[in-house]
């Protein structure tokens, strides 16, 4: 049985039960995005710190307390979660940084962060009674639908945008989702899954649109606080596209600090690129929002109409955080850096948090004393041409030992 108490509008306040609104606010239309409520004095009684060191199950489903489902047998098979959380040592001795951890969240089952929000999707949908689910993505939250609506015989509609990388349109296709590539931006995409959803009744698993996807996002920072011993680092460094990442970052610290686990918050980054910063300007100003057009190599936070923008803002501001953006070639140079640094292989959103992180020790804007949590969010494999620029090229030699000694030599 979950432990929703509500959910409440960002814009108007409104609160309704759990049964009564599935997606936004009936008042305020596409843009009330909903956020969920919990009973923590209720979850106090079945979840604690000792409850955690004897679960076994290392995988997201050791916070269900937390999370917003009614009916655990609907859970789907497949490994979601509890990724590691690298002391990055060679890369903490190269930047002198003491203090430094990096989430790899490219090693869940399709290689992105997205599985923890989809995994609750498909347990919604069929507590729901619903055959069909669709979203709308650049590919990474449509691969991890894919992929999860695989694994319980769920039949999928994905909406892509036709610019998204064929790695992550190869995944869907092998996953047997019905792919319509969309002739527009992901936010065209973004509004006919959700025309879609109202015509043919599916379910929808887009960002905020959906008040869920923040609930399965928030079990990267649970995770975190836990491999942390509970202990709060001073800055997370995180990626934003739609900024349904960012706040459940948020949610998953304030969920601990509500329970008593955790005794303050961490100072939240927003890191976006240069060519597709709406949520950073926003963060950096007077907490308005401007739609722009994407123009960034990561496809994967290239949002021009960021949906969860008021809740991401939000929280950002709250923490004591701020706003950096990057150029794509600081972002390719983060992907060879972390690759051959530390073997971590992220694709250009995956590496966009920590090129963040980088640019901001550069600028004085963090210290080399702080306790500093990155967070990579997909793998490199999502983009392999991304990667190839980012990498270069091998060395072409004979079969020959000679040719061999020589490139030692050059090298």
């Amino acid at each position: 049985m979950s432990y929703v108490k509500k959910l409440k509008c960002l814009l108007c306040g409104s609160e309704y039960n759990p049964d009564e609104v599935t997606y936004t606010c009936p008042k305020c239309g596409n843009d009330g995005i909903l956020e969920v409520i919990y009973d923590y004095e209720e979850i106090k009684k079945h979840f604690s710190k000792e409850s955690l060191q004897s679960n076994k199950d290392y995988s997201m489903w050791r916070y269900l307390p937390l999370l917003p489902v009614n009916d655990p047998s609907k859970i789907g098979p497949l490994k979601v979660g509890w990724t590691p959380l690298y002391e990055a040592k060679r890369i903490r001795e190269d930047l002198d940084v003491p203090y430094l951890w990096i989430k790899d969240d490219g090693r869940n089952p399709t290689a992105s962060l997205k599985d923890r929000a989809s995994a609750i999707a498909i347990v919604k949908a069929q507590e729901l009674g619903k055959k069909v689910v669709t979203c709308a993505s650049t590919g990474n939250a449509a691969s991890s639908l894919a992929g999860a609506s695989a694994s319980v015989g769920l039949k999928n509609y994905i909406f892509v945008p036709r610019t998204a990388p064929k790695a992550k349109i190869a995944q869907l296709l092998v996953f047997g989702a019905t792919v319509l590539t969309v002739k527009g931006s992901y936010d065209e995409a973004f509004d006919l899954s959700i025309k879609a959803t109202e015509k043919f009744g599916w379910y929808n698993r887009n960002t905020a649109f959906n008040p869920y996807m923040v609930e399965g996002k928030k079990t990267v920072a649970l995770e975190i606080i836990e491999q942390m011993n509970f202990e709060v680092p001073d800055y997370v460094f995180v990626s934003v596209g739609d900024g349904c990442i960012i706040s459940g970052v948020a949610k998953g610290y304030r969920d601990m600090l509500s329970l008593g686990f955790i005794d303050k918050m961490p100072k939240l980054v927003a890191v976006q690129a240069e060519g597709c910063k709406p949520i950073v300007d926003a963060v950096n100003g007077d907490g308005t929002v401007k739609f722009v057009k994407p123009d960034t190599i990561a496809d994967s936070i290239a949002v021009g109409i960021p949906r969860n923008r008021v809740m991401a803002v939000r929280d950002v501001k709250e923490s004591g955080g701020f706003g950096i953006a990057v150029s794509d070639e600081e972002i390719l140079s983060a992907i060879k850096y972390l690759g051959s640094t530390q073997g971590i292989f992220a694709e250009p959103a995956g590496a966009t948090g920590f090129a963040g992180m980088l640019k901001a020790l550069k600028e004085g804007k963090i210290s080399k004393n702080d306790k500093i949590v990155v967070i990579v969010t997909g793998n490199g494999l999502k983009d392999v041409e991304s990667a190839q620029k980012a990498g270069g090229t091998p060395i072409e030699i004979e079969p020959r030992i000679e040719d061999v000694e020589r490139v030692l030599k050059e090298k």
